[in-house]
């Protein structure tokens, strides 16, 4: 039986997508999941990017995709009250309800839904942070450094794993990253190469035509 890490941040739409249809998309393959809470903003810091909330064009853009998504594959699905927001609150809950900082698969599914099946709720107000915390009865409390620190590890291994975005989803040492890796994802599993290896491994050092310098970052 093979083991797959699920790299997931609450933000994200995707991985919320992702999250509710992977035992569909992996049905009747044997297989365990970890499921590793990460900060979605430190992966994009530390590759130089934005997130597609943050792009004018490309935040209308994402909000009409995962709305047809969700309607397409029957997911349900409600834009929480304001995007982006601060997804802290709910990744500390979440690695605060294991002692390793691996909650399972109700414990997130809980959180994911308190964002993105809540009739369009805040994700952020107080009150129902307090109400989804009395229903998940954390392990460790919120406030310990543990909490904080078992998020920070989670997120510098998948850095060190490679992991760039969320949902990424790892096994045999391959990520396969986005809702739309799922088929890739069960063919690896079923021991179907996605892609020939020869494939696979040269899109590792493939040339690079033009190389474009970064612009300054001046937000503050």
């Amino acid at each position: 039986m093979k083991t797959l890490s699920f790299w997931f941040d609450p933000l994200s739409p995707f991985a919320y997508l992702a999250f509710d249809r992977l035992p569909q998309a992996l049905q009747g393959l044997s297989y365990t999941v970890r499921y590793r809470p990460v900060l979605f903003t430190a992966l994009l810091k530390h590759h130089g990017q934005l997130g597609p909330a943050e792009m004018a064009g490309k935040r209308a853009w994402t909000y009409r995709h995962v709305l047809w998504l969700a309607r397409t594959h029957s997911v349900p699905f409600d834009l929480p009250a304001a995007h982006p927001f601060n997804p802290l609150p709910l990744l500390r809950l979440a690695v605060a309800c294991s002692p390793a900082g691996e909650p399972n698969r109700w414990v997130c599914e809980q959180v994911l839904h308190h964002v993105w099946r809540a009739g369009g709720a805040d994700a952020t107000a107080p009150e129902r942070l307090a109400e989804l915390a009395a229903r998940l009865q954390p392990q460790r409390q919120l406030d310990e450094d543990a909490a904080r620190e078992r998020l920070r590890a989670n997120t510098a291994e998948a850095l060190a794993r490679g992991v760039f975005g969320v949902p990424t989803c790892e096994v045999d040492g391959r990520l396969f990253w986005g809702f739309d890796a799922l088929p890739m994802l069960r063919q690896q599993l079923a021991g179907e190469a996605p892609l020939p290896d020869a494939l696979w491994d040269a899109a590792e050092g493939w040339p690079v035509g033009v190389q474009r310098t970064p612009a300054p970052d001046n937000r503050r």
